[in-house]
This record gives C-alpha cells, structure tokens and sequence, in this order.
C-alpha cells in the first residue's frame, strides 16, 4: 500500500497536498541516491551532486516543487 494511502486511512482522509508532495519529495531524494552512475551521467549528475541532495531533508523542497 503507498504511504500516502495508509496516511489517509489514518486520518480518515485524504492527505493534504503538502504532505503528499512531502513524502513524494522523500521518495524522489531516496531513488536519486540509489540511481547507478550512468544514470547519473544521463542526468548531468555526479554521484556528490546526487548524495548531497539526497541527504536533504524532504520538508527542505525548492519552492516551485510545492505547487
């Protein structure tokens, strides 16, 4: 079950936007530190560009990612 939906059968609602683009942006940051270096390289990444994001906390979003 994705988080978000067990979120909502929790508080009996659905999860507000900000909380979904929370663990959305949680998700993205945790894929980006597993991709391999050639998916790295596609995206114009290095592995320390990579990690430093990933270690972001996922409240700490840019703001044109929160609409």
């Amino acid at each position: 079950m994705p988080r978000a939906s067990l979120l909502a059968m929790i508080a009996g609602r659905a999860p507000k936007p900000a909380l979904q683009t929370m663990i959305a942006t949680a998700r993205e940051r945790r894929q980006l530190a597993a991709l391999p270096e050639q998916r790295l390289e596609d995206l114009g990444l290095t592995r320390a560009e990579a990690t430093l994001e990933a270690a972001r906390p996922f409240w700490d979003a840019p703001r044109a990612w929160r609409r």
